[in-house]
């Protein structure tokens, strides 16, 4: 079955793409969804002074502001209704993930299969709400201490902002949703990579207009050049690269015939958490400046400013703390995803070994052996490419957009939606060969 469908993979070509008139639509729907994605990026807040705005962020646009406009495509910069992004949707989405293995009504309705799906989504979606609610109306209270900022500071102005954000946001949500059923997959994945991706020429432009003035030297320019060329090309090896544990099926009897037993292998992949450990652990660093916007930097206790300060990009403090949560949720988010003992379990129950170790629980030890070898690797990975390019950042001043966690997201998104793009095609292949049986086994019946 696999060699089938690789060489169905090695096939592909443009005539194929071009009969994939079901392909070409979704591929349409999906680009015309982030194109309205891109629009609502400059449709600013209402009631706030443009340049007083612009002001104040260029002052933090090294820092978390940084961070929040990064992921947010530039919304942030021109704190427009799409201003809170995805990022709420993602933090509740995990939360709720990290529940389902500590709550027990969680973890059956997990089990339960596409009814307990829709559950869950539910629970994800008031989460959500919740979670975008604090942060938009931590964002209308930072906005109103800023000077000039606010034409009409107070409680209207505050509602108005926390609906018209946590809007925005509900929105981006469903629109992610209907790309993944009605687009080419991968929603929440392809509005972030869309946000991202958008700021990458300004940031280029950005590095380049750092060289012609001076700010930046050459050989810095160039070795930036080169990090990032190899930091992409380290991104695209490991993405792709398994452990692939060799599994064994018995020979069976069929009449008076022995069939001799199939061999498949089960895939461990080297980073098997994805993008999420650096997403994650950017969202946990950014909520302490969330958290200040409620009160206002002015009225903070002087630890909590040092604090906040010690959190800010690009700080010695910052940097540890986000290597280590990124290793922290490498692997316990891998430990969520993939459950060595169901994996197990389910071998058993279609009669599949793993060659040289009993069935059930050993093979479960065995599994989360080499799963948590594999994990070390794909953690290492992870917090080298993420922070590397961020201590560049640091140093030299380029845009954010050059750093490891964007370019982490690209290219992984990338690599996933050209996966599903072949998956398409190669299902309409199918599809083809099979009409074409039909119709051979047609004529020879009559």
């Amino acid at each position: 079955m696999a060699s089938a469908a690789e060489q169905l993979a090695s096939n592909l070509n443009f005539s194929t793409f071009a009969k994939a008139e079901d392909l070409k639509k979704r591929l349409w729907f999906t680009l015309a969804a982030l194109l309205v994605y891109r629009l609502g990026t400059h449709i600013p807040l209402p009631g706030l002074n443009p340049e007083a705005y612009a002001a104040a962020f260029q002052g933090q646009s090294g820092g978390i502001l940084g961070l929040f406009n990064m992921f947010a495509g530039g919304a942030v910069e021109r704190m427009a209704i799409f201003a809170l992004g995805i990022m709420p949707y993602i933090s509740a989405s995990i939360i709720v993930q990290l529940m389902t293995s500590v709550v027990p009504t969680l973890e059956q309705l997990k089990k339960e299969g596409e009814q307990g799906r829709k559950i869950i989504n539910q629970y994800t979606r008031y989460g959500t709400v919740l979670l975008g609610t604090l942060q938009a109306y931590g964002i209308a209270v930072g906005l109103e201490s800023g000077q000039g900022i606010v034409a009409d500071p107070g409680w209207f102005f505050r509602i108005s902002t926390v609906l018209t954000l946590l809007g925005g946001t509900m929105f981006l949500m469903w629109l992610g949703e209907q790309i993944t059923s009605r687009g080419i997959g991968n929603g929440i994945s392809l509005i972030i990579f869309a946000g991202i991706a958008a700021g990458l020429p300004t940031a280029v432009a950005h590095t380049l207009e750092l060289g012609r003035t001076g700010a930046l030297s050459t050989l810095m320019i160039l070795t930036v050049i080169v990090v990032a060329i190899a930091v992409i090309a380290l991104i695209v090896f490991v993405e792709r690269a398994q452990r692939r544990l060799l599994i064994q099926y018995p020979k069976r009897q069929v009449g008076n015939r022995m069939f001799q037993g199939d061999t498949s292998h089960l895939p461990l992949k080297l980073n098997t958490a994805g993008v999420i450990p650096a997403i994650f652990a950017s969202s946990l660093l950014l909520l302490p400046a969330t958290a200040a916007g409620f009160a206002g930097n002015s009225q903070l206790p002087g630890w909590a400013t040092t604090v906040i300060a010690a959190l800010q990009h690009g700080h010695p403090v910052y940097m540890l703390l986000y290597g280590a949560l990124i290793a922290f949720f490498a692997f316990f988010y891998t430990a969520i995803v993939f459950n060595p003992k169901d994996t197990a379990d389910n071998l058993k129950k279609h009669g599949g070994f793993i060659p040289g170790i009993r069935p059930g629980e050993r093979t479960a030890e065995y599994i989360d052996y080499v799963l948590t070898r594999v994990t070390v690797v794909g953690a290492a990975y992870l917090v080298f490419v993420c922070v590397l390019p961020e201590i560049l950042i640091a140093r030299t001043g380029i845009p954010l957009a050059l750093g490891g966690t964007s370019l982490l997201i690209v290219v992984s998104v990338t690599l996933d939606t050209v996966a599903q793009v072949q998956g398409h095609l190669i299902a309409q292949q199918y599809e083809g060969l099979i009409k074409k049986s039909k119709l051979r086994g047609g004529k020879r019946g009559r």
